[in-house]
């Protein structure tokens, strides 16, 4: 595998992380009471995307950790899924 195409994995793998994990841990206006006028009570009352930032690379990094050692260390790829699915007759 290429570095281009470790990147262009790992990247795609964090940005499905990051809309995954988004909405962890985040505190809105409405939950805090204290609603900003001008802006809606669901609107996040601080800021919070740098824990957000850190969480995905943390989890992304764990994710690509894995698929790489199933892919490159055991082995496993597109054409083995077909073991993993019974046979139901």
């Amino acid at each position: 595998m290429s570095w281009i195409s470790v990147a262009a994995i790992y990247f795609i793998i964090w940005w499905l992380v990051l809309f995954a994990t988004l909405p962890f841990s985040l505190k809105t206006q409405d939950d805090e009471g204290e609603t900003v006028l001008g802006t809606v009570s669901s609107a996040p009352q601080g800021p919070h995307m740098l824990r957000a930032v850190l969480r995905t690379t943390v989890v992304s990094l764990l994710i690509f950790g894995a698929l790489y050692i199933l892919t490159k260390v055991v082995g496993l790829g597109i054409d083995d899924i077909p073991r993993f699915i019974p046979e139901y007759n």
